[in-house]
């Protein structure tokens, strides 16, 4: 199912795999072993094929799947540019639970590269601050390719894949531009931006979240450096969180699920059953 305003694709086991003796108690966290509500968030420039691959782990599964991707200009210049124009579509994302009476479900997140980071970076904050959604349930967290810091090359190739089947000159334009304003807000003005808008990476090195985090990432991958995951390993080990992370060594920028497959899903399966477990 589509929205004119966010633009989101659910899908829904037939019959759901979960029965009443293992229905939430009272406060809205899962009494027994239940298949968690997924929520998918995409990569710049990721169509929902793209996503449906990674969806059909869960789905077949028995979870009830949510899939979205945040608008590729919002993620590489408004963003950049210090505007945080996905917080309203975080909220949007968050609000489909009740839409859907799903809310009281156990949550879990996939998120990939950093458009999904810096969308994900807003449903932390409301799940803190805004007072429908902290009842929420999450129970786990996995990062696929990400995240990355200030990695202007790898950054600029996400954006050349993105306007790949663009006119050459746009092209050329659009990554001068985000070239101009990546060196300018995050570098020249960084004191001063800093003061109104914190970088998702910093922010999500020191999320207040304390559920398990799992990170898959590749010291191949050209777009996120493995260092930077590696730092946000080692920040949310050090702020008490349960964190496993896996180097696949060899597999370029979200593509770890092709080139390994099975070994991929196992990661992701066993990290949801362990993340209701808890």
């Amino acid at each position: 199912m589509a929205s004119a305003e966010l633009d989101y694709t659910i899908e829904i086991p037939d019959p759901p795999r979960w029965s009443q003796k293992n229905s939430p108690s009272q406060d809205g966290k899962a009494s027994g072993m239940r298949p968690p509500v997924v929520i998918l968030l995409g990569w710049g420039g990721c169509r929902d094929k793209n996503l449906a691959k990674y969806s059909a782990i869960y789905h077949n599964r028995g979870c009830i799947v949510i899939r979205y991707t945040a608008p590729w200009h919002m993620v590489f210049f408004s963003e950049s540019l210090g505007i945080p124009s996905l917080r309203m579509m975080a909220q949007k994302l968050l609000e489909l639970l009740f839409d859907y009476e799903i809310e009281r479900e156990p949550l879990l997140f996939h998120v990939f590269s950093n458009a999904g980071v810096m969308l994900y970076r807003y449903v932390l904050e409301l799940l803190q601050t805004h007072q429908r959604f902290r009842h929420l349930h999450v129970v786990g967290t996995i990062f696929d390719s990400g995240p990355g810091d200030s990695n202007l090359v790898g950054a600029l190739r996400a954006l050349a894949a993105i306007l790949e089947h663009r006119s050459a000159m746009l092209r050329l334009l659009l990554l001068v531009a985000f070239a101009l304003v990546i060196v300018l807000f995050h570098f020249l003005l960084a004191p001063v931006t800093s003061l109104f808008h914190t970088h998702f990476y910093e922010r999500l090195q020191a999320a207040g979240s304390r559920w398990p985090e799992l990170y898959l990432y590749s010291r191949a991958d050209e777009v996120v450096l493995a260092r930077d995951v590696e730092r946000m390993v080692e920040a949310r080990l050090a702020h008490q969180v349960l964190v496993r992370s896996v180097d696949f060594v060899s597999s370029a920028h979200v593509s770890h699920l092709r080139d390994y497959p099975t070994c991929y899903t196992s990661l992701c399966v066993d990290f949801m059953h362990s993340c209701v477990q808890c």
